[in-house]
């Protein structure tokens, strides 16, 4: 670590010391490479003196990358074997390093920031795909957050990213991006991680951008959600269970014998603004 905190033993030998294995439970994988961590907190930007929030930190692999960038951090961490190797890391850099023991999708964000703030994550698999439908949802926009830098495993970062008419393409992808701009910043080989995961991985970058008039978040993400819940089905059939959604169809341009894959972001948009 450079000059935040030039006295850290390495991770390894912090785990080593309090006996840390990744729990398979929680979907922990640990990140040692230096070099990697300090590539993933620089995608965000400029870092220095800015607020950021890490999600599931354990031993504190990417924290420490984050601190070095001169950010100050809030850490929500629900492995208490965790808390110690992050006490000793706030102790390296005196004020930059909140940690917070609990559930993150149980705690409120932007009441615990109280600032606009990055996220930046190795996000535990199974949490992150709630995780980042939260952040993306809700009628307040601009959010609270500035930009999201998410490690997925890869299928679910492309499927954040993917055009329509693609395989991939999906409720994730309308939700990414109706609103925001989503890209793939980076991919990850499973031998980064210990123990290596049976897939790969990706790191997404999203920012927001200016929302649609007249739309409803959650209008729209209950149209995508009835749409590519039965994906093979034709828009006049998966929409029957959204009031008003298939008479919405035709005076919107679009035919009710297309299939949701076939939608574009703007084509969801617009029936969801005619249903809002």
């Amino acid at each position: 670590m450079n000059s935040a905190s030039p006295d850290l033993p390495p991770l390894r030998e912090v785990i080593a010391k309090h006996g840390l294995s990744p729990s398979k439970a929680l979907g922990q994988n640990f990140l040692f490479d230096a070099q990697l961590l300090d590539r993933i907190a620089a995608i965000p930007g400029d870092l220095q003196g800015r607020a950021v929030l890490e999600i599931g930190p354990g031993p504190g692999g990417l924290t420490r990358a984050l601190l070095a960038a001169g950010a100050r951090v809030t850490a929500i961490e629900m492995d208490r074997r965790c808390l110690p190797a992050l006490a000793e890391l706030g102790e390296a850099c005196p004020g930059r390093l909140r940690v917070v023991e609990g559930d993150a999708l149980a705690i409120d964000h932007a009441e615990l920031m109280d600032e606009p703030f990055a996220v930046v994550a190795n996000l535990p698999y199974n949490v992150g795909t709630a995780l980042f439908v939260r952040w993306l949802g809700g009628e307040q926009w601009p959010p609270a957050w500035t930009s999201l830098t998410l490690m997925f495993q890869q299928e679910v970062a492309q499927r954040i990213v993917a055009p329509p008419g693609t395989g991939a393409y999906g409720r994730l992808a309308v939700l990414a991006q109706w609103r925001s701009a989503a890209r793939l910043a980076m991919k990850v080989h499973r031998s980064a991680f210990t123990p290596p995961p049976k897939v790969m991985s990706a790191i997404v970058h999203v920012t927001p951008a200016d929302a649609p008039g007249g739309v409803s978040a959650r209008m729209l993400e209950r149209l995508t959600e009835a749409a590519f819940g039965q994906r093979r089905k034709m828009l006049r059939q998966s929409l029957k269970g959204v009031p008003g959604a298939v008479e919405a169809l035709e005076p919107c341009g679009i035919d009710p014998q297309r299939r949701a894959e076939t939608l574009s972001v703007a084509e969801f948009i617009a029936l969801a603004r005619a249903l809002s």
